[in-house]
């Protein structure tokens, strides 16, 4: 393991993330408002951290990078920026403890959306942004931007690609992976910036549109109103967040395809229209359920609860119209279903993804079939290609370490003194990268009565989600640390 290098570019990365925080740096000091002091201190700190280890571990090139390093680039990368990125909310005011800064930060660049605010609107437009900002650099990831605009990542740049971006089968664009990463970003920010124009057409502000559009592409959920996007009680700003939601539980690669004149590949897209149509069944079965049990007095009405709340939880991003505890079990049970289902595999959602459960499904399937015809040669397809084993294993390996992780977690959170249905809610709202879970962290609640222990647990499950376990997991494997 080559520490030098790796400190080397863990500095290019650090040094870079500071720069990120001029954006809302400058939207303090046109407000004047009191999110200019910790900026300015936590911009300072970052870059100086980052410049020291770039002029300590100068000189250290590698001419490539193994699976290894590149795993453990990403996972201390993540690590720090969730670290540094605390340092605006940590210094803003007494009202901060650590563990409540760094929640925040993680949170937000995981994409979860979890907060232990319990009054958001009294936060400083410059903090309000910055919230939004950290989930739309984490939504395509921190990484991959680096690997787009900095040219040395480029060596070694595929085992980066393939440690942060969040899919079984990572799809390679180009054949230089700087060029999909920077194709990548580009889709995401067209999108970001079609959908900030929609939500001012809407009659949002430009401050509050441009905060929004950075946390629904990345499937974050923060937002600058306590009540959420119920603050807006619109049914236009609702239907544009739940299309911008639904593109982003797509495959960006599809999106890209599209922009280049193919429409078709939606449709052409196994695991695209298998999201899409569980999507629409899971919407219309909710409203049902809703309008059964007379919470809405038309079935117009639960069919726009029921479409916002299912496509917000089942693409992760944890938006909220109404509180989702409310309503009947059977609803409650499938939003909890959608927590774990999650969106595409290369898109910004999190969640097992929709492409390891068909696959899951396919296997399990096969082997019915050869207790039936014990002798058959069977192979698992997916777009018409065969599956091969190494990725079934994967998947499979995946999956098991998923219902672990989430059970043991959950485990130890109840034995620190969380209630049954918190526990539960909130391990599968934080693994998943969703946001709001279920009892004392529901859509109208918040995590700051979760103990300080119950927060680093969290934190952990966090970044457990957004890196697809195997990258953080690997690094407590004894073996990893020999080799």
């Amino acid at each position: 393991m080559r520490w030098r290098y790796i400190l080397y570019t863990e500095g290019s990365l650090i040094f870079f993330f500071g720069l990120t925080m001029l954006l809302p740096l400058g939207f303090g000091l046109y407000y004047q408002d009191a999110s200019v002091r910790p900026l300015l201190s936590a911009m300072g700190a970052t870059m100086t951290t980052g410049l020291l280890l770039l002029l300590i571990f100068r000189g250290a090139q590698a001419a490539t990078i193994g699976q290894e390093e590149g795993m453990a680039i990403v996972a201390v990368g993540w690590t720090a920026v969730g670290l540094f990125g605390a340092l605006p909310f940590y210094l803003s005011g007494d009202e901060w403890v650590f563990v409540d800064a760094v929640f925040e930060s993680v949170s937000g660049f995981t994409t979860t959306g979890a907060s232990i605010l319990s009054n958001i609107e009294t936060l400083p437009a410059g903090l309000l942004l910055w919230r939004s900002l950290i989930q739309w650099l984490g939504g395509m990831g921190i990484i991959v931007l680096s690997i787009a605009i900095l040219p040395f990542l480029g060596v070694g740049g595929m085992q980066l690609y393939k440690a942060e971006v969040p899919t079984p089968v990572p799809d390679k664009l180009k054949p230089r992976i700087r060029d999909t990463a920077k194709i990548l970003w580009q889709v995401y920010a067209l999108f970001t910036l079609v959908q900030m124009v929609l939500l001012m057409l809407g009659g949002l502000t430009f401050f509050d549109a441009l905060c929004h559009a950075f946390t629904t592409l990345p499937t974050g959920g923060f937002s600058n109103w306590n009540s959420s996007i119920a603050h807006y009680n619109s049914l236009y700003v609702e239907a544009v967040m739940i299309f911008f939601m639904v593109l982003a539980g797509i495959n960006f690669s599809l999106h890209y395809q599209m922009l280049r004149g193919r429409p078709l590949v939606f449709w052409r897209d196994g695991e695209c229209r298998f999201f899409i149509g569980i999507v629409l069944v899971l919407v219309l079965v909710v409203a049902a359920d809703l309008y059964a049990a007379a919470l809405y007095r038309h079935l117009g009405e639960a069919l726009r609860f029921s479409a916002f709340q299912v496509v917000s939880i089942i693409t992760t991003t944890g938006f909220a119209t109404a509180d989702y505890q409310q309503w009947p079990a059977m609803s409650q049970l499938i939003l909890l279903a959608c927590m774990f289902l999650g969106g595409s595999a290369g898109s910004t959602a999190g969640g097992m993804k929709v492409l390891r459960v068909i696959l899951c499904v396919k296997f399990c399937y096969k082997e019915l079939f050869r207790l039936v015809h014990p002798r058959a040669v069977t192979t698992i397809k997916l777009g018409g290609r065969n599956v091969s084993e190494e990725v079934m294993r994967s998947v499979l390996g995946f999956l098991a370490l998923y219902i672990a992780l989430f059970a043991f977690t959950t485990i130890v959170l109840a034995g620190l003194g969380v209630d049954f249905v918190t526990a539960i809610g909130a391990v599968a709202a934080t693994i998943g990268n969703i946001g709001p879970g279920f009892g004392a962290v529901g859509p109208v609640d918040n995590y700051a009565q979760i103990p300080y222990l119950g927060k680093w647990l969290l934190i952990w499950c966090m970044l457990l989600g957004r890196l697809e376990i195997y990258t953080l997991l690997i690094l407590l494997v004894p073996e990893f640390w020999r080799k």
